[in-house]
């Protein structure tokens, strides 16, 4: 099935888990986003809670829904995103991986974990768009994974959704659980402001540079997995991307999204 228009890709800060029941901007954002966009036959959600040294694909034709976290409202635990696996996109994304040189392996057991299923809930309620979850690798750099994100570009005019679900500034122990409205803080905004330039001008390489070029980059990500399904989705397309939304929870959480359409 090939679209007349390849689908764009689409970085998402997935924040915490409970914004799969909040009424916050960042969920009612996602309500309207899965409205917005062509619906697409199937997803590819390359998780920042999915992680493996090599590329691993979900081929489950059933995935459970993982409940990866503690200490929240009791009725997260109930929720359930019942969504059909598409084990034949995983071979297919598996294929166009090992021909760019991934050792990409499938797993037909795997559940799919909260950066997956916590986004797709507010944006594809129903559940019935077929979804294939892929791994990150944190020992790796961003050019890894934009060159893992440009393997799967002919899945876009093939009409698969490529998402990167993760978070654009994500330092748990620098949350300010004061309550209230908290004021940003400086390094916080320092840093999403700086990565933003460089998404907006589609200056890829420089933003793989992130760690030694960015400011407080080690404070807005202290470990790296959630900043590398940005260049996951980056890679998917190219060019320049688009700030679809931008919000701030406990002073320090960036909960920014960006869509990416291959324009120069």
């Amino acid at each position: 099935m090939n679209n007349v228009t390849a689908l764009p890709s689409l970085f998402l800060s997935h924040g915490a888990p409970t914004l799969a029941l909040a009424d916050s901007p960042t969920g009612r954002f996602l309500d309207a986003l899965g409205l917005a966009l062509p619906r697409p036959r199937a997803i590819v959600v390359a998780s920042a809670h999915m992680n493996a040294a090599r590329p691993m694909l979900n081929a489950n034709p059933a995935p459970a829904t993982l409940h990866d976290f503690g200490g929240f409202p009791r009725e997260l635990y109930a929720l359930r995103y019942p969504a059909p696996g598409a084990p034949e996109l995983a071979l297919r994304a598996g294929t166009l991986l090992r021909g760019a040189g991934f050792d990409a392996a499938t797993d037909a057991t795997a559940p799919i974990d909260h950066g997956v299923w916590v986004p797709l809930r507010r944006m594809y309620p129903a559940a019935d768009i077929p979804v294939v979850a892929l791994s990150v690798n944190p020992a790796r750099d961003a050019a890894w994974h934009a060159e893992l994100g440009a393997a799967l570009v002919p899945l876009r005019d093939e009409g698969v959704l490529v998402i990167g679900s993760g978070g654009f500034v994500h330092n748990l122990g620098a949350l300010d659980w004061r309550g209230g409205d908290r004021p940003t803080a400086p390094w916080a905004s320092g840093f999403a402001d700086w990565m933003e330039r460089h998404v907006a001008a589609g200056d890829v390489a420089a933003a793989q540079a992130w760690r030694t070029q960015a400011p407080q980059a080690l404070s807005a990500h202290p470990t790296s997995e959630h900043l590398l399904p940005l260049f996951v989705a980056w890679g998917a397309a190219g060019g320049r991307g688009q700030r679809l939304h931008a919000a701030w929870e406990l002073g320090t959480l960036a909960l920014h999204a960006f869509r990416f359409d291959g324009a120069a």
